[in-house]
């Protein structure tokens, strides 16, 4: 990894980063769920693309590393605050979710006393993102419960919830596992002295 900052890649996840206010004032604001559900669509290519352009153009770095996952969290997070002030998703929803992050979060000064600062993203958080990243457009163009059902919003709720489900299912999972490594790391590496 390399410790530059101006590459194709890292420019994808700051245009994410970008799109989070968008989408929240797309949402919230004059409520143009159809601008909402194309910004959606852009972040999840901008997330696949900056990954893959990282690898193919060896343009991995230590931000890139830290500014991925950081445009995901903020747009899971920015898409559970707006689906749940517009009904879409039931409130305990937006609280499990970002629950995962805070757990885990709370795991990082365990590392640090092993000298290190994160664990390398596995699969499975990659595809829990990746399933939450279909299942909320598919909730968005579902609607909120009380809205009139036409066959196009009930198949979206539909889809969009069994991705939900599967999305938090392996998120959590991924979480469970991340732990398991902290603890592991912990009884075979020794502490790092300060």
């Amino acid at each position: 990894m390399s410790d530059r900052i101006l590459t194709v890649p890292n420019a994808l996840s700051f245009v994410r980063l970008l799109l989070v206010p968008v989408f929240l004032w797309l949402v919230l604001g004059p409520e143009w769920d159809e601008l909402a559900l194309v910004v959606l669509m852009v972040s999840g290519v901008t997330d696949y693309l900056d990954g893959k352009l990282a690898r193919s153009m060896n343009q991995t770095s230590k931000i890139g590393a830290i500014l991925d996952p950081v445009a995901d969290r903020f747009f899971i997070l920015a898409v559970v605050i707006g689906l749940t002030a517009r009904d879409i998703i039931p409130l305990w929803f937006a609280v499990i979710l970002p629950l995962r992050d805070v757990f885990l979060f709370a795991l990082i000064p365990f590392l640090r006393t092993r000298g290190y600062s994160s664990l390398p993203v596995h699969f499975l958080g990659k595809a829990a993102t990746a399933s939450l990243l279909y299942a909320f457009p598919l909730l968005l163009l579902g609607g909120a419960a009380g809205e009139p059902p036409t066959t196009v919003s009930d198949l979206a709720r539909v889809f969009g919830w069994a991705f939900t489900v599967w999305g938090v299912s392996l998120y959590w999972w991924g979480g469970v596992l991340y732990a398991i490594q902290v603890r592991r790391l912990m009884t075979t590496t020794e502490r790092v002295r300060t």
